[in-house]
């Protein structure tokens, strides 16, 4: 599990937490319709908003957050300079035999080893590049859209509670814990968005960034492999795209 997330999910919670029990006990913040309505609402409401078939992916994609990058850039601009060492050593077909985990560095590897037309290769590349940032794009929006929606699906339970205990009015006692639950809801909407849904989507764009970047690295590396550069030369280029530390330990590691 990445660690930032690790840490965020216990130190955020763990500090709601202790407030609520320093002013009471837990049955006190727990109310089953208002998790129901704000938690219900904004799911039905995406559901509305979005093909079904984009929800299913986000919350699969809410699950990839909590792993870590599967490289970083820095390692990807090692592997290019790697392989245009191979390709320089041993040809564009030593590509062919090599087994690479990354699918979009495989396609690469495989249509610069079966000879394809440069301007081929690049528009191939470039395609799957931009499908990527849009399918991102819309997983990324369906947990903006949840987090603008609990709030809202909040208020409603507000406003429902509020209703009740209006018409309760004659029975003072009950004035008050309908006016907790009502609440609540407000609470549980802010909470979800807060703590869940903006989180996870700010998360997302920062791995979809990274991947982006991993991608455009290995769009360069491929076109200087066409171009047969040389391994300092594309390392020297590639390494732009990431940061000075990280570049000159990966620096030290080419010498």
């Amino acid at each position: 599990m990445d660690l930032g997330t690790l840490i965020g999910i216990i130190v955020g919670n763990g500090l709601i937490l202790s407030a609520m029990l320093m002013g009471g006990t837990m049955d006190m913040f727990v109310d089953v319709a208002g998790l129901m309505i704000v938690f219900g609402g904004a799911v039905s409401a995406c559901l509305m908003a979005f093909p079904m078939k984009d929800v299913i992916a986000a919350f699969k994609a809410a699950i990839f957050c909590m792993t870590a990058d599967k490289m970083e850039p820095n390692q990807m601009v090692q592997t290019m300079c790697d392989l245009c060492q191979v390709t320089r050593k041993s040809g564009l077909v030593a590509l062919s035999k090599m087994k690479f985990e990354e699918d979009f560095l495989r396609k690469a590897a495989n249509l610069i080893a079966d000879g394809t037309e440069e301007d081929v290769i690049r528009s191939a590349l470039t395609i799957e590049i931009d499908a990527m940032k849009a399918r991102h794009a819309v997983i990324q929006d369906v947990f903006a859209k949840l987090a603008a929606y609990c709030p809202a699906f909040g208020m409603i339970g507000t406003l429902i509670g509020l209703v009740q205990m209006l018409a309760n009015l004659s029975d003072p006692s009950a004035v008050g814990p309908a006016m907790a639950v009502a609440l609540l809801t407000t609470m549980y909407g802010a909470m979800f968005a807060n703590m869940l849904w903006n989180p996870i989507g700010a998360k997302l764009a920062s791995r979809t960034a990274t991947e982006v970047m991993n991608l455009e690295i290995t769009f360069e590396g491929a076109c200087a492999i066409l171009a047969e550069g040389n391994p300092m030369t594309v390392y020297e280029k590639l390494s732009s795209y990431i940061p000075a530390k990280s570049r000159v330990g990966l620096a030290k590691k080419k010498k």
